[in-house]
């Protein structure tokens, strides 16, 4: 059973979460904390721009320390243990829409790393959700604001 909070990412995502983690932890702190010691050099707070965009700033990196903090806590990576044949993490599958000759290739990722612009498809989106677990020439059908789509799967590798 997957907890609510877990996310599944590859090592590689992974290791770029906790690179950009220890980034914003040593070197972005510093440098907001050199940017509101000068800003509050510059004597009235209450109409200093810079003071104020300094402070904006400053929320805005610990918001996202805060987030990269529990993602990383709650990251399982996923690893290419399941078979081939069957979609999993990190499958790419080419499916074929009922009535439209063109076959759609996608790779299953984690929702972090969605992307369909590069064909990245969540686990968790009604299309991800759909293949999940299905095999090559299986036939599904899912949910869409457009109403019921059904695909075939093509290919799977």
């Amino acid at each position: 059973m997957i907890n609510a909070k877990e996310t599944f990412v590859s090592q590689e995502k992974f290791d770029e979460m906790v690179k950009e983690l220890e980034h914003l932890k040593t070197v972005r702190r510093t440098e907001i904390a050199k940017n509101l010691e000068y800003a509050r050099s510059l004597g009235d707070l209450s109409e200093n721009a810079e003071y104020q965009e300094a402070r904006d700033l400053q929320a805005a990196t610990e918001e996202r320390v805060k987030k990269l903090e529990e993602l990383v806590k709650y990251t399982k990576i996923f690893t290419d243990g399941k078979k081939k044949s069957e979609i999993s993490f990190n499958s790419k599958v080419s499916i074929k829409k009922e009535g439209d000759p063109t076959a759609h290739e996608y790779t299953i990722v984690g929702s972090e790393e969605a992307d369909m612009r590069v064909k990245k498809l969540s686990h968790v989106s009604p299309l991800g959700a759909a293949l999940m677990g299905k095999k090559k020439g299986d036939i599904f059908t899912f949910e869409t604001p457009s109403g019921k789509q059904t695909y075939t799967i093509e290919k799977v590798s």
